[in-house]
């Protein structure tokens, strides 16, 4: 891992495996080793560049950004790394960047992997979750809250609570509250035409925070996308299904254009 210097700050990447270039945004309120379960396997076959987003794990956290900082975050890596075009995975917050970057550099992305995304939104999908069931977390902590909250988004519940971290922050309140609000008032739905990658979208069945009717509109609005609902999922799928979903990606990624 390493720290570059992006837009005026220190952004942490960590770049393994050779080939074509594939980039990962990971969720909100974490980092890239969320990921590790599938960059790990995908660095076998691409040279893959994870980085912590702005405000996240040990990137720089300035008070206030935007999500057009962290657009042009991702711009930034491609010509600090002088890449002419990459494929791009985005996975929750990282699918919304993700969007977003295909749609204001729609050359520059040969693929594009989006994983329980939304095309539009007036908060994060979690700020929503805990406000609409804000009487059956009052009085507790995230971690409490979140495993109260857990069987609104996920398969089973119980197996879950097994990778409660991946949905729990490390970030303190102030600088949670600053990703969150990063996200406030997003919306692709006009621009998502523009988007000429080659496109999966994956969404899990029982996923609260970003439904598979959000999955389905952003497919239908990105040209020939192909959606892929996962049945025994929620917003957790390459953990919900790890095989499937690994293959799913897998087979997207490697197949010719």
């Amino acid at each position: 891992m390493s720290l570059i210097k992006i837009n005026n700050i220190n952004i942490n990447v960590n770049i393994t495996g050779e080939g074509k270039p594939l980039i990962f945004i990971h969720g909100i309120g974490g980092d890239q080793t969320h990921l590790d379960t599938i960059i790990q396997p995908l660095s076998k076959h691409f040279k893959t560049i994870a980085l912590d987003c702005r405000g996240h794990g040990l990137s720089d956290k300035p008070a206030e950004y935007t999500l057009q900082d962290h657009v042009q975050d991702v711009l930034g890596i491609l010509a600090y790394y002088k890449l002419s075009s990459v494929n791009l995975f985005g996975v929750s917050m990282g699918s919304y960047i993700a969007q977003a970057v295909a749609i204001a550099a729609p050359e520059r992305i040969e693929k594009l992997v989006l994983t329980v995304p939304k095309s539009n939104g007036l908060t994060s999908s979690v700020q929503r979750l805990f406000s609409e069931h804000s009487s059956e977390i009052e009085g507790k902590n995230l971690h409490e809250a979140t495993l109260t909250l857990l069987r609104y988004f996920t398969y089973d519940a119980d197996v879950m609570k097994q990778h409660i971290n991946i949905f729990e922050t490390d970030l303190p309140r102030e600088q949670f509250a600053a990703a969150n609000k990063a996200l406030a008032g997003f919306d692709f739905r006009k621009d998502l035409a523009k988007v000429t990658a080659q496109t999966l979208v994956i969404s899990g069945k029982y996923d609260g925070l970003n439904p598979p009717e959000e999955g389905r509109e952003v497919a239908a609005l990105i040209p020939d996308a192909t959606f892929v609902e996962m049945q025994y999922s929620g917003h957790a799928p390459m953990f919900e299904e790890p095989e499937h979903y690994l293959k799913t990606v897998s087979d997207f990624l490697l197949s010719p254009l």
